[in-house]
């Protein structure tokens, strides 16, 4: 966690509210080194939390208002009560992450109370490094400091998260980009089965760096091409006669592809051999072969 971001934070809420908070949260952004779309399809995949993060300072109130500060857009705010019917927004954007988290919370019953906060970040927006997943997460794990959240661990702050997402804003998002800012370990990519929840740290070896680079390119997931992506596996998914594409092997494939339509098969073909990259980019990572693991990145962008 950047000590500049934080204290930026800490000061923009003092600015603000008048007082010093009583806690401080994070919750990091992240790289995919192998597995594209392959956790909304009960796949493997193999990220890295990055150094870049969301940090909300917040300290609780007397009475069951939410009250949000946006650092970063001017100071822009949302306030609610936990009381009341919680609606979605159509502006600010950003305020539906915070909401969705918070209903996913109250419909599982969890004994949230309200909050100032301020929330500021420096995971850059709209470049595949999942702003949308640090910050939902960083809210999840803001209400996880209340009394009664002893038993909520680090995958549920995740699974929350995912459906703030899926339910609330309307990406329909795998959970890869929620567990691994709710579970990224230092110096470490994490090999995730998105089906079983299982993760694995994988230790980056010695020396080695990840280098990422901002293609300027802007997209976000709701108005992309995502949602129509995951329309097209589950169809593919639905052919198959199986739950998600991590069911189908090459065999199936081979077998009833030509069924499918071109673009259909197309992704599909990928979800197959990705699964298979993935499962070998996790064992050539951990035997610390760098050059056996670019062969699987340099396939996977192919794909």
């Amino acid at each position: 966690m950047s000590d500049t971001l934080i204290n930026h934070t800490r000061t923009a809420f003092e600015n603000k509210f008048g007082a010093a908070p009583e806690v401080v949260v994070q919750a990091p952004g992240r790289v995919n080194l192998i597995g594209e779309h392959t956790d909304y399809n009960d796949g493997f995949v193999l990220p890295a939390a990055i150094d870049y993060s969301t940090v909300i300072a917040a300290r609780r109130r007397a009475d069951r208002i939410v009250h949000i500060v946006a650092a970063d857009y001017a100071g822009a705010e949302d306030q609610f009560s936990l009381d009341a019917p919680i609606e979605r927004r159509d502006e600010p954007m950003w305020a539906n992450y915070v909401r969705g988290v918070i209903i996913d919370m109250l419909q599982q019953g969890l004994p949230l109370q309200g909050f100032d906060m301020v929330v500021s970040g420096d995971v850059p927006q709209g470049a595949g490094l999942s702003s949308s997943a640090s910050l939902t997460v960083a809210i999840g794990r803001l209400f996880a400091t209340l009394p009664g959240f002893e038993k909520v661990t680090p995958i549920d702050i995740a699974l929350t998260a995912q459906r703030a997402e899926n339910n609330f804003v309307g990406t329909k998002c795998g959970n890869m980009d929620q567990i691994i800012s709710a579970s990224g370990v230092a110096g470490h990519a994490l090999m995730i089965d998105c089906r079983s929840l299982e993760t694995t740290p994988v230790p980056i070896p010695a020396g080695a760096a990840i280098m990422i680079f901002n293609s300027n390119v802007q997209r976000g997931l709701v108005d992309s091409e995502y949602n129509t992506r995951r329309k097209q596996c589950e169809a593919a998914a639905s052919h198959f006669g199986v739950k998600a594409l991590r069911d189908v092997d090459q065999a199936m494939l081979d077998a009833r592809g030509g069924e499918l339509d071109a673009v259909t098969l197309k992704r599909a073909r990928h979800i197959v051999s990705e699964n298979a990259r993935v499962l070998a980019a996790n064992d050539a990572l951990g035997r610390g072969d760098l050059a056996r693991m670019g062969e699987l990145m340099a396939a996977s962008h192919a794909s």
